[in-house]
């Protein structure tokens, strides 16, 4: 990976390749699966962590991974949010810290297993030298607008996983309808061929609410609904601007 410069107070700049990149040093490679699970199963490295930049303004979430890359390159730093409080921790320091965590806090965090010890998952980190903002546009994609209507059938109301749901226009294409976010939701495979070609009116089925653009990353907003990410919401201060996810 390759960085073009350094700040001012000699930190590594950080690009977008590495926020984007997978690749991981010594360190996180020798990182087992999990010992406490994540938040919806699977590897706690696959767990979500939210970016800062070194302004403190949010601008990404990326995989605990991800972040255990940066940590260990001394790229970025952990944000522990504490009764109010904003702790700063390396990495050596965090894994010292997670010590302490693993006894009184067990079940607040995520845990990666190393061949020493277990580390906690942190759920915010700083990076030491990025200070872009973020893009205030949310992405229109399939995963967006399933989290946008919460995997509900936006006619028949009912929830369903995401491989029984498809996506509608609201307006066909054949009728002029766009890509857009203001005509694409969700809708349960039975819905879908019952509408067909046809817009709402025309085959007497109503919409259980306009769909409309989001204003934030409706992912960030699922999992603000989650204990284990309250930290997150000191720094998502209003609902009009949105992180992209990696």
């Amino acid at each position: 990976m390759s960085r073009s410069s350094t700040s001012r107070n000699g930190h590594e700049r950080v690009t977008l390749a590495d926020l984007q990149g997978e690749d991981a040093p010594d360190g996180v490679a020798a990182f087992a699966s999990v010992a406490a699970g994540a938040v919806g199963g699977g590897s706690a490295l696959d767990a979500k962590v939210l970016v800062l930049n070194k302004l403190y303004v949010a601008v990404r979430v990326i995989s605990a991974r991800r972040a255990f890359c940066l940590l260990t390159k001394s790229l970025a730093e952990v944000i522990h949010v504490d009764e109010g409080q904003y702790i700063s921790y390396d990495f050596e320091s965090w894994t010292e810290i997670s010590e302490l965590q693993q006894q009184f806090e067990h079940e607040k965090h995520d845990w990666v297993r190393t061949v020493r010890l277990d580390i906690a998952v942190p759920k915010v980190i700083r990076l030491l030298g990025y200070d872009r903002l973020p893009d205030q546009r949310v992405k229109l994609n399939r995963r967006n607008l399933f989290a946008r209507d919460r995997n509900r059938c936006q006619y028949c109301g009912k929830y369903f996983p995401t491989n029984e749901l498809s996506i509608d226009h609201v307006t066909p294409r054949a009728q002029g309808g766009q890509d857009t976010w203001e005509n694409l939701v969700c809708a349960c495979v039975r819905c879908n061929a019952k509408k067909g070609g046809r817009t709402p009116e025309q085959a007497h089925m109503r919409l259980c609410k306009k769909p409309v653009r989001p204003k934030r990353n409706p992912q960030i907003a699922v999992r603000l609904g989650q204990d284990r990410y309250q930290s997150w919401k000191a720094f998502l201060d209003n609902a009009y601007w949105s992180v992209e996810l990696r």
